[in-house]
């Protein structure tokens, strides 16, 4: 299958009730106004921080969320990224997401930077399976950063993808050794943003936090963002959340278009990381792996 780019009819809003009545199949999903205020908002926060940090990059996991974060930098800056792409590579990611990486890079114009992360025998062995796994994610991101001293990493966090996200900051202060404190969060009234990093420290900086699942998808469609074609159904699966290939599971689906995509989400109850083997694990494996400086 061909990487694959659509464009969206007018929508109406997901905040709005659906009217009675409608026929199955018809559902509410946002409405370009919705879409041109979070896009607003998005750049606003690159704009900031590019303009109250020293040395940006921008954490590029290849998947949706950080591919639309990639499309708002490339608006922001007038269609060139001013700051490198970063992937933190596992070299465990599925064939389609390398090829993704390599062809949209280049016709993106980004400074890419590839990372590898260690082994699996430098992370924590009181982990289970799929956190340590993912752990190693930790353990690369903490040698970039003492590489190429950056005191800002703008990553494609939403609130609405997983419990412990909900209570980030847009700029969120991490520890010397990369480590979020959860408890000492700053406010954040009225888009005003503590964009100064702690001492030997950095910023992580979270443009679509405010934005949710349905949102990414129906901006990617009006934007015509080119997607990996796993998150499309194939014999009667896809792929909600792109990880490593080997803690990462497809659910049900037959959604083969994104207007399909955002007709499923309208409906079903199943969690946007289902088929993330990681959030299967122990409770709090997630957040000690956030609390440790994972994305």
């Amino acid at each position: 299958m061909d990487l694959l780019t659509t464009r969206s009819p007018q929508f109406e809003s997901p905040r709005d009730p659906t009217p009675a009545g409608l026929p199955h199949g018809i559902v509410a999903v946002p409405s370009m106004d919705h879409l041109d205020a979070l896009e607003a908002q998005s750049i606003y926060i690159l704009r900031e921080a590019f303009a109250r940090l020293k040395k940006l990059a921008l954490l590029w996991s290849l998947g949706k969320d950080s591919n639309v974060m990639i499309w708002l930098a490339r608006k922001a800056f007038f269609g060139r990224v001013p700051f490198p792409a970063m992937h933190v590579d596992t070299g465990k990611k599925f064939p389609e997401m390398y090829a993704f990486r390599d062809r949209y890079a280049a016709e993106w114009g980004l400074d890419l930077l590839i990372e590898n992360c260690p082994g699996i025998e430098t992370v924590d062995p009181t982990l289970p399976p799929a956190a340590r796994s993912a752990a190693r994610k930790t353990e690369g991101l903490k040698l970039a950063l003492a590489k190429h001293g950056f005191d800002g990493l703008i990553a494609g966090i939403r609130r609405d993808e997983e419990a412990t996200r909900a209570k980030e900051r847009v700029f969120s202060p991490r520890g010397s050794e990369g480590g979020w404190d959860v408890r000492d969060q700053p406010p954040e009234f009225w888009d005003q943003f503590n964009a100064a990093p702690p001492p030997g420290a950095h910023l992580r900086i979270h443009p679509i936090l405010h934005w949710t699942e349905a949102d990414i998808w129906a901006y990617t469609q009006r934007e015509n963002i080119p997607i990996i074609p796993l998150y499309l159904a194939k014999d009667g699966k896809r792929y909600r959340s792109l990880g490593d290939a080997d803690i990462t599971h497809p659910v049900a689906s037959n959604a083969t278009s994104i207007t399909e995509i955002l007709i499923e989400l309208e409906e079903t109850k199943v969690p946007e990381r289902a088929g993330r083997a990681l959030d299967h694990e122990t409770e709090d494996a997630f957040e000690r792996l956030r609390v440790a400086g994972y994305l």
